[in-house]
């Protein structure tokens, strides 16, 4: 089930998780590396809103020795074994917006004093719905967008090396490009969903961290959410 065919549609203040498929066969037999609970903003036919609050206990991928992916040579980096584990999000709370069909999210960043910081546009699969969240994968290309609408791509040297080791084929490749062509054209004409508003939007302060479940990889068929 993708996009909004047959989709659940959920309520303000509920939580579901954010969750992104690994590449390699590297986490312990995990299918899933990444998985954020976040709280439903707003969820309609056109966008999809959710807030990950700061404090939230998330999973991400981390070297088999506990090492963060990011201090890995970037020769290595997709490479080297790999499982999960388990940190709180730090720094202030992150909004994320997806709009159903597109192959990127946006995601906006605060200062802790919610001095509005940047736009972060993370190129993904579209997402798949389930009851209890949705699925992607990420495509390692990014673009940030700051406040006076400059911008400047992000991470082509890990683009260019998971193509590299054979993370991404050519094809998808391809694909992702295509898609940051597509994604340009919305920031310079100042489209949805930059020319919304959403800097000034502000979470329910009555809202509480949403947890993470215990049985966080399962499949979404196997999930009890």
């Amino acid at each position: 089930m993708t996009g909004t065919e047959r989709s659940p549609r959920w309520t303000p203040g509920d939580h579901i998780l954010w969750r992104y498929r690994g590449h390699a066969p590297d986490l312990n037999g995990r299918a899933v590396h990444i998985c954020r609970p976040v709280t439903v903003v707003q969820d309609t036919d056109e966008l999809l809103a959710v807030w990950m609050a700061p404090g939230t206990e998330c999973v991400k991928p981390v070297l088999a020795d506990g090492t963060p992916v990011h201090q890995e040579p970037l020769a290595t980096r997709y490479t080297a074994p790999r499982t999960t584990a388990r940190s709180r999000w730090v720094g202030a709370g992150v909004l994320k917006l997806a709009r159903p069909g597109d192959p990127w999210s946006v995601w906006l960043f605060w200062e802790r004093s919610w001095r509005f910081k940047n736009w972060y546009v993370n190129f993904e699969e579209p997402r798949t719905r389930w009851a209890g969240g949705i699925d992607s994968e990420d495509h390692f290309l990014d673009i940030a967008v700051r406040p006076d609408r400059s911008w400047r791509w992000l991470d082509e040297d890990e683009f260019d090396q998971a193509q590299r080791v054979g993370l991404m084929t050519s094809e998808k490749a391809r694909r992702v490009q295509e898609a940051g062509e597509a994604a340009v054209k919305v920031i310079q004409a100042w489209e949805a969903p930059f020319a919304d508003g959403w800097e000034r939007w502000r979470p329910d302060p009555a809202w509480r961290i949403p947890q993470l479940p215990a049985d966080w990889d399962r499949t979404a068929a196997q999930l009890a959410f």
